[in-house]
């Protein structure tokens, strides 16, 4: 195991031997300097878990020194010393970015947890970096892969809001065209951590639960509620909340969330502590939401106030020019998961594959081609390789009206209105009765109208 190197700064040289023993006494490996340009000059020639520095020194003082080296070394522990009562610049200290600060004399039992918790934090802040660097690498815009006009004014509208982690943004789509990995880019490119990109589904869970789902609840706030819950939005707190199929929310609960985004503050069910809005809120759907607003489903004030920044990525059957793209993209993908050559797709595969409306879009697109990659060895992809799915003909009842065929004819001359549209209502009863088996019953029901007024 590693043993941790800590870097002390001071320019009392009899202090800083003897905290360097009292520090090595602990277990820890020690290197000195006796003012900031040595430690600077430290820091750029070897690897430091932690370093401790005096407030005051000549030239440069110990926040100038932490300020300078954490921008050259962003996560890098500072730990601050200061004189006995100083407490207003310990203070200072840490707001402008060191973890802790240390008085003057030292204790040893106050130095031990102080170097303990400072180093777990700063290991803790390393992984953190390390995670956000790989999801960060992992979801960039440049990896959605495309060549379409309408697919790159989406990601020019969703990296430009990347700037602004506050702003809400409604992604719309169909199923399957990536919303989730857009919604992805925009929260990593904004900086977020892996543990705050919180997802909720309005339509899979009951609406009995949604609400305390998204804002938590207080003990004893309803039968069983035992013990305080945190909801999503306080999970998400300083990272991204994704309401997925937000068009399913019921009617009462959007009410509240728009008060959540119109006040930027919260309240657990059971609570009247108001709690801070701190997250962004991406709202995805696949349904036409103005729609939603026109038949009452969805609030129309909730709708402007979630379409501040609106993104619609289009299907994959109107930026077919990606498919070759997209094709190379997870056949690479599949070469490294599956461990097979994979050298492409044949001609006659290619044109199914084009010919194909995708209704599935990117989604069924990889689910296809993974498909292929299993069937074959080292040749190319073909037809008989490819599960393309085409919507099945639906089977309709016969009491369906779209399977009625209702015939007029219209004499050539001496058109009289009333007498085309008796003898159309006529056939229209005539037809419908013939089609439910002489049932009248059912006959009025198909065509919703009054069974009295169907029998005369």
């Amino acid at each position: 195991m590693k043993i941790p190197v800590i870097l002390l700064v001071d320019d009392e040289e009899i202090f800083l031997l003897a905290f360097k023993k009292q520090i090595q006494r602990l277990g820890y490996d020690v290197i000195i300097a006796s003012d900031a340009e040595k430690a600077l000059a430290v820091l750029n020639s070897q690897a430091v878990d932690m370093v401790i520095t005096d407030l005051k020194m000549p030239h440069m003082n110990g926040i100038e020194l932490m300020k300078t080296a954490q921008q050259q070394f962003p996560g890098l522990v500072f730990i601050v010393l200061t004189a006995s009562g100083s407490i207003e610049s310990a203070v200072d200290a840490v707001r402008n970015g060191a973890f802790d600060f240390l008085e003057k004399p030292l204790t040893p039992q106050a130095l031990d947890i102080t170097l303990k918790r400072a180093l777990e934090f700063g290991r803790i802040s390393q992984e953190n970096e390390s995670l956000r660097g790989h999801y960060s690498e992992r979801y960039r815009f440049q990896n959605i892969v495309t060549t379409s006009p309408l697919m790159r004014q989406a990601l020019e509208i969703a990296s430009q809001v990347t700037g602004s982690p506050q702003t809400t943004i409604s992604l719309s789509g169909e199923s399957g065209v990536g919303k989730e990995v857009f919604a992805r880019s925009i929260h990593f490119g904004s900086g977020g951590l892996p543990n705050n990109f919180i997802g909720v589904n309005c339509a899979a869970i009951p609406e009995t639960l949604l609400e305390s789902e998204l804002f938590g609840h207080a003990r004893g706030a309803f039968t069983g509620a035992d013990r305080e819950r945190d909801g999503k939005f306080s999970l998400a707190s300083g990272g991204t909340i994704l309401l997925d199929e937000i068009g399913d929310m019921p009617l009462q609960l959007q009410a509240k969330l728009l008060r959540v985004l119109e006040e930027r503050t919260f309240e657990k069910t059971g609570s009247n502590k108001q709690l801070p809005v701190d997250f962004r809120i991406i709202a995805v759907t696949h349904r036409d939401l103005a729609e939603q607003v026109r038949q009452g489903k969805f609030r129309e004030d909730l709708w402007y106030r979630i379409n501040v920044v609106p993104i619609t990525i289009p299907p994959l059957r109107k930026r077919k020019e990606d498919l070759p793209l997209l094709i190379d993209h997870f056949l690479k993908l599949f070469r490294k998961h599956h461990g097979k050559a994979l050298p492409g797709v044949s001609r006659q595969a290619m044109e199914l594959i084009v010919a194909h409306d995708w209704p599935g879009n990117v989604r069924e697109l990889r689910n296809v081609l993974e498909y292929a990659a299993i069937l074959v060895h080292d040749e190319l992809i073909k037809p008989e390789h490819l599960r393309l799915n085409t919507p099945a003909t639906s089977v309709v009842s016969p009491l369906d009206p779209e399977m009625i065929d209702y015939h007029v004819r219209l004499p050539v001359s001496g058109l009289k209105l009333s007498e085309i549209v008796d003898d159309f209502t006529d056939n229209v009863l005539a037809t419908t009765l013939k089609h439910c088996e002489g049932n009248k019953c059912k006959a009025a029901d198909l065509l919703k109208v009054n069974r009295k007024i169907f029998y005369r």
